[in-house]
């Protein structure tokens, strides 16, 4: 699709329809295999079932926040190569958003349902953040996906041993985030106050706590 350079109005209409597809689990396809597609699980206990599927929601839940948070920092973007990383690392997050509703069907279990909450509180996070400047946006991309990365490497130790579908998808996605992370750096992000990182640190695992139940 040809680029053009998006109105005010036109960027509002298209978050609002991105915010809904993504906040009634009905992301956009997946563009590449998920991870997991090919690999063949051992059973496992409905105890570790049940511990997996809530590992995964708080994964799912984290990809949600995380497309808010790119959309939001877009939309206030000064500069088209920032607004075009920030975008391009929103497309491979949606592609950890399909593979952790996948898991989670084949879990039978379901996305959190707080969802259109985690997804606003970060877009809002993501706009606030972008109007102080692109470096303060990708400053708090790349302390994010820090954060993520430590918290995918939790999970990864917590997941059930024979559940070698979710860690599939759990160790793809924490290669990608510090990708992401990376990214940021690279292209001038500001190093957040410690005071901002703690708060991160607080919400995160507000979510996490939330989105394992509900």
């Amino acid at each position: 699709m040809e680029n053009r350079n998006l109105s005010p109005v036109d960027r509002i209409l298209s978050g609002i329809g991105h915010a809904l597809l993504t906040v009634t689990s009905q992301p956009f396809k997946n563009a590449r295999p998920n991870p997991a597609s090919s690999i063949e699980n051992p059973p496992i206990t409905d105890a570790e079932e049940k511990h997996a599927a809530g590992l995964m929601r708080i994964n799912h839940a984290g990809e949600v926040a995380a497309q808010g948070l790119y959309q939001g920092h877009a939309s206030v973007a000064r500069n088209p190569d920032v607004e075009k990383q920030m975008k391009a690392a929103a497309e491979e997050e949606r592609d950890h958003l399909a593979w952790c509703e996948e898991r989670l069907t084949e879990l039978d279990s379901n996305p959190s349902v707080l969802l259109p909450f985690w997804y606003a509180g970060s877009f809002a996070i993501g706009a606030a953040s972008g109007i102080l400047g692109d470096k303060w946006s990708l400053g708090f991309i790349e302390e994010t996906e820090h954060q993520v990365s430590e918290h995918l490497t939790t999970h990864l130790e917590g997941l059930p041993e024979d559940d070698l579908k979710s860690r599939a998808i759990v160790e793809k996605m924490r290669e990608e985030e510090e990708v992401h992370g990376a990214n940021a750096k690279k292209a001038g992000a500001e190093k957040l106050p410690y005071l901002i990182q703690k708060i991160m640190r607080v919400a995160a695992q507000f979510m996490k706590s939330t989105a394992y139940h509900i």
